[in-house]
């Protein structure tokens, strides 16, 4: 929570962590556990299966860790789950009770699924939901697992961090510690499936065609549904045509979700009760939560949860995060953390994560093996720099806006733009930079021949290919004659007019590396020091996009009026980096990110029922001068 402002804002924190604690190979997971596997009773008669690995040693009394899941307990019988080489394997080594469940209607668990299933604050009789889950499950655990010391830990990565957040909100007295980590958390205003209400296609796609597909009894088995057999992504969705058609052709009519999504294309009522944010109040168990400033899929999760935490409960709430330079759940053993496609962070900060912030955190609320608030507010690392800081809240109390605006000639600057000698008239006279969107031919989100897949690496992928084309504008300032760096939320503040009645529009804050880096001998910048391929390398930091008709309400969506200049102002996900003296600071909009993001076609319509002959090129002017300034606001971090 929000404490100790007087205090020093910030400090920065070695990255030389002695090692206190060692994974558990499968030797010793296989002779130091037992699995015991029990179909657990909720609160209406549904059973859930749940695998339990008990310590062997039963010498001393164990805590007990708990993941919840949508993608497998398994697997299933008398084989062993391969824990051994994620976080999971620290908590063996400490002989912790490990247990995984199958969360209710996925794999070997009875009844329904509901994805993100509403949380509901009042429940009476037997109605239930993934707190009430949670619940039932950890009450069962404490009463009927030998050995255990009366204190269990929820945590788990991308959507069971969703179920970790639910488990928070149970209430159980022995539940004292919980970890959200990328934790879905609102599939309209970001995460997975859309952005700021625009649809991610190739993610909601490429998971529903599976993930979605229902199954009538409880199985061990996965179905992957549809395969796309095109090599190319870019030409399969370009030709696949609009969503509505291409669905169904697809997909069916059987996956349940992919068919809400279809049908609820406003931020409704669906939507909000689907909000994980809107149910955080008086939480009980300490809260870790945890993300990586370049996960793809889970960006706004983790962020935006905290902050609702922190606003929702009081001062004595324990509530921290953790943010790390990583891709999605790279932290939980997937990758050492040490750099991110061709962008470099000088060490292991995955490792750095386990060691100094999560086993202690557990460890601290579990088994009392840790001294009290060893945790800070936040921590938090800053690329660019390549350090871990801590501070005291977040945003950083010294972090303040400031705006760096558009100029004529692809200029950004933080001074005004000036007049340019008349009276600025909105219908005619303000100068402006043009585009045009065409939706036959939409911008790539990255820059290779062939779109293979979604990449995690787009996150902080070379931006310089978006710059040669006609349909993306750049605005970038001189070399930095001091670094800047930015920790807090970005805003784009645009002022446009478009010839239609609706458009997209991308928004991508980039570090432009010097011409000359890989001669670097000083400084942060001599983890390039002979890497040449990094010379002008030009870094995504933050890209977003904001379906325009959301602009005002994105309740009740409104066209544009052609060719009348409007206001687009909308929020970037939170970022912490420095730009290093002799760096550039470019911007670039554009208004298509495909297929990373639907089409837009442009024309005030349900783009979920729209049909080909909706789709049309756009006109865009992007305004730069006094009265109508277009700019970024950074978060200065003094």
């Amino acid at each position: 929570m929000k404490k100790h402002l007087n205090l020093l804002c910030f400090c920065c924190i070695s990255l030389v962590g002695r090692a206190q604690y060692t994974l558990a190979d499968s030797a010793y997971v296989a002779n130091n556990y037992q699995k015991v596997e029990k179909m657990i009773p909720m609160r209406d008669g549904l059973r859930l299966y749940t695998a339990i690995y008990l310590p062997k040693n039963n010498s001393q009394q164990h805590p007990i860790v708990l993941n919840r899941t949508p993608y497998s307990a398994g697997p299933y019988g008398t084989e062993l789950r391969k824990f051994w080489n994620t976080n999971f394997g620290f908590y063996a080594r400490l002989d912790y009770i490990i247990v995984f469940q199958d969360v209710r209607g996925r794999f070997m668990s009875e009844g329904q699924f509901v994805d993100v299933r509403p949380h509901i604050a009042e429940k009476t009789g037997n109605a239930y939901d993934e707190a009430s889950d949670s619940y039932d499950t950890i009450d069962w655990l404490v009463k009927n697992t030998e050995h255990n010391n009366g204190n269990v830990g929820v945590f788990g990565i991308s959507y069971p961090g969703f179920y970790s957040t639910m488990a928070a909100l149970s209430g159980h007295p022995a539940l004292k510690a919980v970890s959200p980590q990328a934790p879905v958390t609102d599939w309209f205003m970001g995460d997975d499936f859309h952005h700021n209400g625009a649809f991610m296609l190739m993610d909601g796609f490429n998971f529903y065609k599976g993930f979605g597909v229902p199954r009538s009894l409880p199985t061990p088995k996965y179905n992957p549904g549809f395969a796309i057999t095109e090599p190319d992504l870019y030409k399969f969705y370009l030709e696949a045509g609009p969503i509505g058609g291409f669905s169904k052709r697809f997909l069916g009519d059987s996956i349940a979700f992919w068919n809400d999504l279809m049908t609820h294309p406003n931020y409704d009522n669906w939507w909000k009760a689907r909000d994980a944010r809107r149910s955080m109040f008086e939480l009980k168990p300490a809260m870790l939560v945890v993300g990586g400033t370049f996960d793809a899929e889970d960006c706004f999760g983790a962020w935006n949860l905290y902050k609702a935490i922190e606003s929702q409960n009081n001062a004595g709430t324990y509530n921290k995060i953790v943010m790390g330079p990583w891709f999605h759940g790279a932290w939980g053993g997937r990758s050492t953390g040490e750099n991110l496609g061709k962008v470099k962070f000088g060490s292991k900060t995955s490792q750095w994560y386990q060691q100094n912030v999560e086993i202690p955190f557990f460890e601290q609320h579990l088994n009392k093996k840790t001294p009290k608030d060893s945790l800070a507010e936040a921590t938090i690392f800053f690329t660019g720099e390549n350090q871990w800081k801590t501070f005291a809240q977040w945003p950083p109390v010294t972090s303040s806006p400031q705006a760096y605006h558009l100029h004529p000639g692809g200029k950004l600057m933080p001074a005004h733009p000036k007049p340019l000698g008349y009276k600025v008239r909105p219908d005619s006279t303000a100068t402006y930079t043009t585009y045009t969107s065409n939706p036959g031919q939409p911008v790539p989100y990255e820059g290779t021949d062939t779109i293979k897949n979604r990449t995690r690496e787009y996150m902080a992928a070379d931006q310089r290919f978006a710059r040669q084309r006609n349909d993306v504008i750049t605005f970038e300032t001189e070399p930095l004659e001091q670094p800047l760096t930015l920790g807090g939320e970005l805003i784009a503040d645009l002022m446009v007019s478009i010839n239609t009645t609706d458009a997209d529009f991308v928004v991508k804050l980039i570090d432009v590396f010097p011409d000359n880096v890989a001669e670097t001998t000083a400084g942060p910048d001599t983890v390039y020091a002979g890497d040449k391929q990094m010379n002008g390398y030009a870094m995504l930091v933050r890209g977003e996009v904001m379906r325009g008709k959301f602009r005002n309400s994105f309740e009740n969506p409104e066209p544009f009026v052609p060719n009348k200049i409007t206001k687009v102002n909308f929020a970037l996900p939170d970022v912490a980096h420095t730009f290093q003296k002799g760096h550039r600071v470019m911007v670039q909009i554009q208004s298509s990110w495909f297929p990373l993001v639907d089409m837009n076609p442009q024309k005030f319509v349900d783009i979920y029922t729209a049909n080909a002959s909706d789709f049309q090129p756009c006109n865009i002017k992007v305004f730069h001068t006094e009265g109508v300034a277009s700019k970024l606001i950074l978060p200065v971090l003094k």
